[in-house]
């Protein structure tokens, strides 16, 4: 890819979504009762408070947009998909305490399940999607059953996302479609990719600042950079510990 331009990696993306994603985590479980447990306190800080909240909110909304373009590149490059789902699995399973423990209104939240699970029904879906494509039909029968396989792989994860209340909902497994149908394998430019970002750009423009996710995008020059995979899994569930003991102090004051 043509590299005169300023670029960003794999990890890159990477460190902008966790800093993102930190940000709005914090700003969700340490800000918001923060202001109510100091809601009586001087008007200056009530009044930072709640300018500060909505900052944070607004910050985190860059993150989701970039994991999830991540999810669809290291589907296309990963040696093992089996493996990549069932790591998306497990910390599925590890990261669902510390998420309901920092987020949840309860230790046991059943209304809301972490972003893990929305990142694994888009990733499932990649996966059947790209072997319905390898099938060759024989017939026109056979091709409009292939077709009707495709359409049902893409609502069916939808409906689940939407009842089991997996983060972002049926929109977040909807813009994992969207950026695998517009996927770019060679690019040759950085605005090679810039058709799949505008589009993703609008298909999650129902969530504030959530296109500005995609500016980073742009940049990305498809290397690798630092190795981060394992550090961003263990991260997720363990910073939502620490922001889940933070948040215990907080509604103490």
């Amino acid at each position: 890819m043509n590299k005169k331009f300023f670029s960003l990696s794999v990890s890159s993306l990477k460190l902008i979504a966790i800093v993102s994603m930190l940000i709005d985590h914090t700003g969700a479980a340490v800000i918001r009762p923060l202001r109510t447990a100091l809601a009586d306190s001087s008007p200056a800080v009530s009044a930072f408070l709640n300018w500060l909240y909505p900052v944070t909110r607004d910050i985190g909304r860059i993150a989701f947009p970039i994991f999830c373009f991540l999810l669809v590149e290291g589907f296309f490059h990963t040696h093992n998909v089996k493996k990549y789902a069932f790591r998306l699995f497990l910390f599925a399973l590890i990261s669902e305490l510390p998420y309901d423990f920092a987020l949840g209104k309860s230790l046991f939240d059943w209304q809301h399940q972490n972003v893990y699970f929305t990142l694994l029904l888009g990733l499932l879906v990649m996966i059947v999607l790209s072997a319905l494509d390898k099938k060759t039909p024989r017939s026109k029968a056979e091709r409009y059953f292939i077709l009707f396989l495709q359409i049902s792989v893409c609502v069916i994860p939808l409906y689940l996302a939407k009842h089991l209340y997996t983060d972002y909902r049926f929109r977040g497994v909807m813009l994992i479609e969207i950026l695998y149908s517009l996927h770019c394998s060679q690019p040759e430019t950085l605005l090679d990719r810039a058709p799949q970002a505008a589009i993703g750009a609008v298909a999650i423009s129902w969530e504030d600042w959530g296109p500005a996710g995609f500016l980073p995008i742009l940049f990305y020059n498809g290397k690798r950079g630092l190795s981060l995979k394992y550090f961003f899994y263990w991260f997720y569930p363990a910073h939502l510990v620490i922001l889940g003991f933070i948040r215990l102090w907080v509604k103490t004051l």
